[in-house]
């Protein structure tokens, strides 16, 4: 992995706390997937249960990416953040 886009990456993810208006909860769903697969690669674990509504749609989120290089995962939610901006 390329210190660049390792740097892109952690100034991607200080700015996403930054954005003008808060993303949707789609868009939302997806940067948490992708900060993830970047971070900690493929999902483990299972799937959250019961009332954990929330639970159960970042993991299936993140699930959906399996597979996905960590450095494609960051340079997919540096794009993802660059078209939040404006």
């Amino acid at each position: 992995m390329s210190d660049e886009l390792k740097a892109q990456f952690e100034a991607a993810t200080v700015a996403a706390k930054a954005l003008p208006r808060r993303p949707g909860n789609d868009d939302m769903l997806e940067m948490y997937a992708l900060y993830k697969q970047a971070t900690a690669g493929d999902v483990s674990g299972e799937r959250p249960g019961g009332f954990d509504f929330v639970g159960a749609a970042k993991f299936d989120a993140w699930t959906g990416l399996k597979g996905v290089s960590n450095e494609e995962a960051m340079q997919r939610y540096i794009d993802k953040v660059e078209s939040l901006k404006s």
